[in-house]
């Protein structure tokens, strides 16, 4: 995997000095769902809006290929980043490539991707209960000069409920794994079985390991923040502080740093050398915590929400500032201050869509001119395959249909998220909302 790093060298500028001062890396147009950092500092950046940002100080490279919303960021050593997303696919990036590379497809949302630089081996998590094993055995370049990765595949299957986590021990490469059936599991890669490790009562979010120091940290959907022994599976400390759930995991082994995000907004910072909060940091004004990553020297935690903006706090001076992640979503402001039109607009459409003309970084098309537009027209989006040319005209009864039979059956393969507004007149009062915000005024 080291050859990666010749092709990849473009993109991995090390962010120096960031960790000194508060960050703020805005230009996505949908909430943050996931932040990696790599040893040389590159920050990258998963959203609703369908991309990858890749931060060279705050200048965002985007990385376009996913056709829904990108759920996890990963980078295996400083010349690959991976991505995982709601279309199912995990995408392998670097500018050598002509075109991004897809190296696994899960039948559900991919929801974590972890690495072993001492096995080359790439696994990624889906709620579809399986874990895509992939061992990268080089790479190749082919008559066209297009570099391929090559690997081999192996999907692990044993969980009973959706995969949500991932992690690899450094020295050993045993890969641990946590799901919503409530386990945290160790597999054995060379026959595929998985060895219950733990049993809790609530699905498993998200688990963090320092196998060199002996230990496992786990967060739940009860709130539940607990570390074990990694060799007698017993309970070793419990950081429960009643905030659920817990959504978002980092640890730097240089500083011995273990960060926790929650439902609630707080970043809970655990010093694992005396094993002790040391910091219990309000991040958010509302809304969750849904990502965490620390900078390559451990001075900076980044962090995301429901913002278009990604954040970075200096550790040592986090308790001084305010909380930065505003929250401020259309979907979340009061019902009662909104017609109902706009209200069921503001919970179904808004977090993708714009109603103003123009390009925007939104998972969606623009609303703009809706009635009377052919379906999949809006030049300079990437459309899915199926709504390119369909034969579907914008109007009251084709918008009351796609709620009232949910996309997934109006439209059968487009990117739209699976939903439905099952009273006829709040679709009723949705459709007369749209009829009037998006049109162009002329």
């Amino acid at each position: 995997m080291r050859r990666l790093g010749l092709i990849f060298a473009l993109l991995t500028v090390p962010c120096a000095g960031l960790a000194a001062e508060f960050t703020t890396l805005k230009g996505h147009g949908g909430p943050v769902m996931g932040i990696a950092v790599s040893e040389t500092g590159q920050v990258a950046t998963a959203s609703f809006d369908n991309a990858v940002g890749l931060w060279d100080g705050r200048d965002p490279t985007w990385l376009e290929g996913h056709e829904a919303a990108v759920t996890t960021v990963h980078f295996a050593d400083p010349s690959l980043l991976l991505s995982g997303s709601d279309d199912f696919r995990v995408l392998a990036w670097a500018p050598g490539l002509s075109k991004v590379q897809e190296i696994a497809r899960h039948k559900g949302k991919v929801s974590d991707i972890a690495s072993s630089a001492k096995a080359k081996i790439i696994a990624s998590a889906s709620w579809d209960g399986t874990i895509a094993v992939r061992r990268v055995v080089d790479l190749l370049r082919t008559n066209s000069m297009t570099d391929l990765l090559y690997y081999t595949e192996q999907t692990l299957t044993g969980h009973d409920a959706g995969v949500n986590a991932l992690g690899f021990a450094k020295e050993t490469g045993q890969l641990y794994s946590a799901s919503t059936d409530g386990t945290i599991r160790a597999w054995d890669l060379s026959s595929g079985e998985g060895r219950v490790v733990l049993r809790h009562g609530f699905g498993v979010n998200r688990l963090v390991l320092d196998d060199a120091a002996g230990w496992l940290a786990y967060g739940a959907v009860d709130g539940v923040t607990r570390v074990i022994d990694l060799r007698t599976e017993a309970e070793l400390h419990d950081f429960t502080l009643e905030r659920r759930p817990i959504l978002a995991m980092a640890y730097h082994p240089g500083t011995r740093q273990l960060a926790v995000g929650d439902g609630q907004g707080y970043i809970m910072m655990i010093d694992t050398a005396a094993w002790k909060i040391v910091r219990d940091f309000r991040a958010t004004r509302q809304g969750p915590v849904w990502a965490l990553a620390f900078s390559a020297d451990g001075g900076m935690v980044y962090a995301g929400g429901l913002d278009d903006v990604a954040y970075g706090w200096p550790v040592d001076a986090m308790d001084k500032f305010a909380p930065a992640i505003e929250g401020e979503r259309s979907f979340l402001r009061d019902a009662a201050t909104m017609p109902n039109g706009e209200r069921q607009f503001m919970r179904k459409c808004s977090i993708c869509h714009a109603l103003t003309p123009g390009a925007s970084r939104k998972a969606g098309p623009t609303l703009h001119d809706l009635f009377g537009r052919r379906a999949g027209t809006v030049q300079g989006y990437n459309y899915s395959p199926i709504l390119t040319g369909a034969d579907i005209i914008w109007s009251d009864d084709s918008i009351g249909a796609l709620f009232d039979l949910g996309p997934d059956h109006y439209i059968p393969g487009s990117k739209m998220p699976m939903q439905r507004i099952t009273a006829k007149e709040d679709r009723d009062d949705l459709i007369a909302f749209l009829k009037t915000a998006t049109q162009s005024g002329e």
